[in-house]
């Protein structure tokens, strides 16, 4: 079994987390200007087995998509074209970064570490790769 990769895409920035060989839990790998998404990912599929990307999908709060898909969909077809074998699958990512604030927040991190926004990204993609591994369960 491989691993699952989970992103969290921004126009500047991309926080990316991966679960462990099992796909039992989500831990941050970082972020990553968003330019070097492609290459970060061939690096880490050349070094580890992984299963399938996990990509939030954001909606507004009445289910439909928001605004940002326009930014999302010409990057899905790039990762679906650099990684053509690799399977893509989108996953609602509404208030993750609200509960990234609140884990920076829950954890004690000083208040200059929760301005730094790459840290916010790297989080969200955690909670959106664990908030798809509970659905599954």
């Amino acid at each position: 079994m491989g691993r699952l990769v989970g992103i969290d895409y921004g126009r500047k920035r991309t926080g990316i987390a991966a679960t462990d060989s099992l796909q039992i839990v989500a831990n941050a790998l970082g972020t990553v200007p968003t330019h070097a998404v492609e290459q970060f990912l061939s690096d880490y599929f050349a070094r580890e087995q992984v299963d399938a990307i996990v990509v939030g999908l954001p909606r507004q709060m009445n289910g439909e998509p928001s605004e940002s898909m326009r930014y999302i969909e010409p990057f899905l077809a790039r990762l679906r074209k650099c990684f053509p074998e690799m399977p893509v699958i989108l996953f609602d990512e509404r208030f993750t970064s609200t509960l990234a604030h609140k884990a920076m927040l829950d954890g004690g991190m000083k208040k200059s570490d929760r301005r730094d926004k790459s840290k916010v990204d790297s989080i969200a993609a955690t909670i959106i790769l664990n908030d798809y591994l509970q659905s599954k369960h």
